[in-house]
């Protein structure tokens, strides 16, 4: 039987997986239930969980709300994981084995933030400003139109005048 993927090369099967794994820790960290005083003072975020092939392993990417107090959060989670990872258990009654969980901060909103600040950035904005990008990207026929060069760009019509 062919195994389905998708494009990031993962199977279905760890994308659902990896979302249960989620679901269920962010049910978990936002009921309380953890008795630690730094995770009861701060809410966190787990945005993605990526599972081994085998599903031994699970890295949960997560974030503190507000970004505030990253490391102690972060020793909290580590320290926690064990009853974490039981709390899974309880929840996923469908899996043979409950994943080992390894926390790290979730860096990709400082990267967007960072790609935002540059497309942002003046000069930048000068050589995106000879586009147009429409909002809808498909004509009246259905078809992408993609972006399209404003005037004073070369495009085919200055070339042929």
């Amino acid at each position: 039987m062919r195994q389905q993927s998708t494009d990031t090369g993962r199977s279905v099967r760890l994308l659902r997986v990896g979302e249960q794994i989620r679901h269920a820790l962010s049910e978990v960290l936002a009921r309380g239930n953890v008795q630690d005083d730094v995770l009861a003072k701060h809410l966190v975020t787990v945005t993605e969980v990526r599972v081994s092939p085998d599903l031994r392993h699970a890295t949960v990417f997560v974030v503190p709300l507000g970004g505030t107090d990253e490391p102690e959060v972060m020793a909290a989670l580590r320290r926690n994981a064990r009853f974490l990872k039981g709390e899974v258990g309880h929840r996923l009654r469908t899996m043979k084995y409950t994943p080992n969980l390894v926390f790290r901060v979730d860096e990709s909103f400082n990267e967007a933030s960072k790609i935002d600040s540059l497309l942002r950035d003046p000069r930048v904005a000068q050589d995106l400003g000879r586009y147009q990008i429409p909002e809808d990207d498909e004509d009246e026929d259905g078809e992408d139109t993609g972006p399209r060069m404003l005037s004073g760009g070369n495009d085919d019509q200055d070339r042929d005048a």
